[in-house]
């Protein structure tokens, strides 16, 4: 079986070192930068990567910006900030993850293996025999990854992308953010949890005309959202 490959950049070397270990131990495949010069050119043939923030040069946002703009894998972002503004800034920008400094390695590995799982093991539709999901000017196909909506591709996140399908394979029926939380992330939600709200709107963003007001991602209020096709 092939090694997923892991790209981790952090400018702190102990860090890198100690992330390599730990992921080496779940066999994993690790490349180790110290700066984001290269990102473009690190990215290829890379399953996921962990993305610090803090860098000379440049700094861990505007890599992931770069990393979007080429590439639809997964990344998890570290940070010694923790602030949910922080948060919020990283996941706008495309992240899929977000780990605050000092960090546990072995939850770090969870989500790593967590962020691959989402990413390689699409949600089957239950309601549909085939791989196409199909509401007015969108079109999603579930096997090759890739959404168009009004006949231009739309490129999202592997979680956004779970998100939309989730919703649109269910027309009609409203999803609390708890329930879309633990269906696409698979952890427990809790109350303070702004998330699903900063992924629902960057989705909006990428797929409707007007994002104040969306044709597709319903809000009902008090509940939760759903797509109506």
């Amino acid at each position: 079986m092939t090694k997923k490959h892991i790209l981790v950049v952090d400018d702190e070397k102990e860090i890198t070192d100690l992330i390599e270990i730990y992921l080496t131990t779940e066999n994993y495949q690790v490349t180790k930068r110290y700066d984001a010069s290269t990102i473009e050119q690190d990215i290829e043939g890379v399953d996921l990567v962990i993305l610090d923030i803090m860098m000379p040069n440049i700094n861990g946002l505007a890599a992931c910006q770069m990393i979007r703009e080429k590439a639809n894998i997964p990344i998890i972002m570290l940070s010694a900030k923790s602030s949910d503004a922080d948060k919020i800034i990283g996941l706008n920008l495309g992240a899929d993850d977000y780990m605050t400094k000092p960090f546990n390695p072995l939850e770090l590995v969870a989500r790593v293996k967590s962020q691959l799982r989402r990413f390689t093991t699409l949600n089957p539709n239950p309601q549909t025999a085939t791989d196409l999901i199909l509401i007015r000017d969108l079109c999603i196909d579930q096997k090759k990854h890739i959404v168009t909506i009004r006949g231009e591709n739309a490129t999202l996140t592997p979680i956004e992308f779970e998100i939309l399908v989730l919703l649109c394979s269910h027309p009609n029926i409203v999803f609390s953010m708890e329930e879309i939380f633990e269906k696409v992330w698979k952890e427990r939600y809790y109350d303070s949890n702004n998330t699903v709200m900063v992924h629902i709107r960057k989705l909006r963003e990428k797929i409707e005309k007007n994002p104040r007001y969306p044709e597709y991602i319903k809000t009902v209020w008090g509940v939760g959202y759903k797509v109506e096709n």
